[in-house]
């Protein structure tokens, strides 16, 4: 949510300027100047904490000395600060227009009270100002914080300032590449022909924008010598590292400030060659609103172990969040990699008790159960239906291949052909039913396939009927079918359960309750397998008998089975040990590690949701379960009290007042601030991943993600320029990012000039 600016006749707001933004103080005292500077009569009767809270000023109406830096990436007011410059006239040009911000109209009396406290207020302050120069004159180190003071006073020589103004043209083009998705380097050094030289893109820009009149950029080019690249490689990656750190503490700052939050990360990533996790964070921000931002990429290691440490490493000392905050874990990852990402939520959980590790609530739970299965036949099979789902989405054409195929298969049955073409031009490998969709359509992409493959008419070339032939043969396997198969039975007993899971707040809440009934199915199942298993082999046979595929075990054990003639191994005893019996128990393993003890009391707390209250008849007890979190409520002592208020609240509202049916509109409720251990609860347990983002708008972090992903070549994509395209609308301040590069990279003695670290010998 961007902020305004609280001063009259001042139009700024944050995500449309580079300005810092100051909270208006709490103490009562310095916060009284500040309004009656403002003169505004609409503040007067706010009290700090609400000035505090709900206003700003931005760094216009503050004297220069009164603003300083107390870390490289944070802009802060000296402990007096009172906002002085304000216009306090421009509105009388036009007396018509509708103000906003009304200005007090001051009396003669009120003036001239205002004229003599300035006079008494600076007469008081002058003999102080000589004490402290003359102490200073004596002592330089006398003051603290004395040496920081006099580098903002010391005023900056020419060439320092030149400098800075080469530096920002500098970090102008890279954060305009970032925003734009422009990679920095525009050819690959084999595909220019030898003997010519072409700039890659950031060169190209620069020589844009010298071309176009900047004038400090073309005094430093013609200083520069001939046969010299403009800007070295090593310090085009120091600057594109300070934009990363700067764009990315502006949201953790945020973070910070809302003090709960829960990590999530995506499928890991092919970037320049190397595997890469995305992080995102979820936390409630001052608006409440639930909000899911990308904050970066973690490098992947082999190393279940190493990756644990470097992922907390990389968390708490580079990017600074307190992990003692964290109160959710979740990680989406392809099958294969959940074994070495549940080592790493263990031992966060080791760590950190209150990072309960949870399901995402952008992932369904039948696929994320799915890919955890460690079984080799499962990755196989997922891996193989997003292939082949990807194949039909790669034209319009394709899709209506298999459109026309479904009409035919379902001559009898139009309404589900319907139903399937349109799943069919959606991402549908995503979903809760997945398996059994894509058993109803296995005929039909089995013919599709197989037509496009072998086409007399030569519609499709070469790269399409080839793939084509390769995705045919995968599906019409044996092994394939009875995968897809035993996956659809086993997962049909979690499809409700995970779907509710996605559903509303009170749809959660008896989700949780049904858990037992649902591990109870399971271990039915597992205690009797192989009956469940004779069925599930049954129709994996009848379906490959209508598909004409051969029944057949793979080939690595039918040779072991010639090898061992005393081997009595059968397809259907094969597929039980192998398939059955470890994807059922992991199953149930999984399911009782994601929704632990503390999960489930967790959602037992969605209680406090109204709506939830209602349907419960006001019976509930979330004082039990919100232990927990007892050390998070602002007034422990009090929540007994409190949720009783809050029950009776609702139990005896009006007629005409619906309940609140998710935590976000309670949030919102304009007397939430009377209650602050409901409110401290809801934000806790709306940032748990497993809770979906109510409004869409503040789960952008993901989408942009995956349009990155989309849209850039796998050796196009970089981390740093990746989280500037992702994070394009974050507000940056292009003089702290100058300041930061030649604190950490230049000294004062030795800034760069023409033939400094700033060129490189082509």
């Amino acid at each position: 949510m961007p902020n305004f600016c609280a001063a009259p006749n001042c139009t700024r707001k944050s995500t449309q300027s580079d300005l810092a933004f100051f909270r208006f103080p709490r103490d009562p005292a310095r916060c009284q100047k500040w309004v009656e500077n403002c003169r505004r009569a609409d503040l007067e009767d706010k009290t700090p904490d609400q000035l505090n809270k709900h206003y700003r000023l931005c760094a216009k109406h503050f004297e220069t000395s009164m603003i300083c830096r107390t870390s490289p990436y944070r802009t802060v007011l000296r402990d007096n600060a009172i906002p002085t410059i304000f216009d306090l006239t421009s509105h009388l040009n036009n007396p018509h227009s509708r103000h906003r911000k009304r200005i007090k109209e001051l009396s003669e009396d009120e003036i001239r009270t205002l004229k003599q406290k300035k006079i008494d207020e600076t007469s008081e302050q002058e003999p102080k100002h000589k004490e402290i120069n003359n102490s200073n004159a004596q002592n330089p180190s006398a003051e603290e914080g004395g040496e920081e003071q006099d580098e903002d006073i010391l005023p900056l020589t020419l060439e320092e300032k030149e400098n800075k103004e080469y530096l920002k043209s500098l970090f102008e083009i890279l954060i305009l590449m970032g925003k734009q998705n422009i990679p920095l380097d525009g050819h690959e050094a084999d595909e220019i022909p030898e003997g010519l030289f072409t700039p890659d893109n950031f060169q190209a820009l620069l020589e844009c924008r010298i071309n176009s009149g900047e004038e400090v950029l073309r005094k430093r080019f013609e200083t520069t010598a001939v046969n010299t690249l403009f800007c070295s490689k090593t310090q085009q990656k120091q600057m594109l590292e300070i934009c990363e750190s700067c764009i990315r503490e502006e949201t953790l700052r945020e973070v910070r400030d809302s003090h709960f939050f829960s990590i999530v990360t995506d499928d890991v990533v092919d970037i320049a060659g190397e595997e890469h996790l995305p992080v995102l964070v979820r936390f409630v921000d001052e608006a409440h609103n639930l909000r899911e931002e990308f904050v970066g990429f973690l490098p992947y290691e082999a190393d279940a172990e190493i990756l644990a440490v470097k992922f907390h490493t990389t968390i708490t000392e580079k990017w600074g969040l307190n992990m003692e905050y964290c109160r959710g874990q979740a990680y989406i990852v392809s099958s294969g990699f959940s074994s070495k990402m549940k080592v790493v939520a263990s031992r966060l959980l080791e760590k950190y008790p209150q990072a309960i590790y949870t399901l995402c609530s952008s992932c369904a739970l039948n696929m994320w159960l799915a890919k955890s299965v460690p079984v080799m036949g499962v990755s196989v099979a997922l891996g193989t239906i997003e292939e082949v789902c990807s194949f039909f989405h790669r034209s319009p054409q394709l899709l209506l291949e298999l459109d026309n195929v479904i009409s035919v298969l379902f001559q009898n049955n139009e309404e589900r052909g319907k139903e399937l073409k349109e799943i069919c031009h959606s991402q549908w490998t995503g979903r809760h039913d997945a398996f059994e969709i894509l058993v109803d359509l296995l005929q039909a992409l089995v013919l599709c396939l197989d037509g496009i493959n072998s086409d007399t008419n030569v519609r499709w070339n070469n790269c399409i009927a080839g793939r084509a032939f390769v995705l045919c043969s995968a599906v019409t396997d044996f092994d394939f079918i009875v995968t897809i198969v035993v996956l659809k039975n086993v997962l049909s007993f979690t499809r409700a359960f995970g779907k509710n899971l996605q559903g509303q707040t009170s749809d959660v809440f008896f989700a949780a309750s049904s858990l037992t009934a649902v591990l109870h199915s399971l271990n039915e199942v597992m205690e009797n397998i192989e009956v469940y298993h004779e069925f599930w082999f049954e129709e994996a046979t009848n379906l490959a008998g209508k598909l004409d595929i051969q029944m057949k075990l793979p080939g690595k054990f039918r040779r072991a089975q010639h090898s061992n003639l005393e081997s009595q191994l059968t397809s259907e005893s094969y597929y039980k040990e192998t398939l059955s019996v470890p994807t059922v128990e992991h199953i149930i393993q999984e399911l009782k590690d994601i929704f632990s003890e503390q999960h489930l009391k967790a959602l037992k707390c969605l209680s406090l949701v109204p709506s939830v209250m209602g349907q419960l008849k006001f019976n509930t007890s979330e004082e039990h379960h919100a232990d927990m979190y007892r050390s998070d409520l602002p007034n422990p002592d009090t929540l007994s009290a409190e949720l009783h208020c809050w029950r009776i609240k609702w139990k005896h509202r009006g007629k005409d007042i619906e309940l609140p049916s998710t935590i976000y509109e309670a949030l919102h409720l304009p007397d939430i601030k009377f209650f602050p251990n409901v409110y401290a609860l809801l934000k806790v347990l709306c940032i748990l991943p497993v809770m979906k983002v109510e409004n869409e708008r503040y789960e952008n972090g993901r989408k942009r993600l995956k349009a990155y992903l989309r849209n850039t070549l796998t050796d196009q994509r970089s981390s740093n320029l990746a989280l500037l395209n992702i994070n394009f609308d974050i507000k940056h301040d292009l003089d702290l990012m100058v300041d930061t590069y030649i604190k950490l990279y230049t000294s004062k003695s030795e800034l760069p000039t023409d033939n400094s670290e700033t060129i490189e010998n082509t």
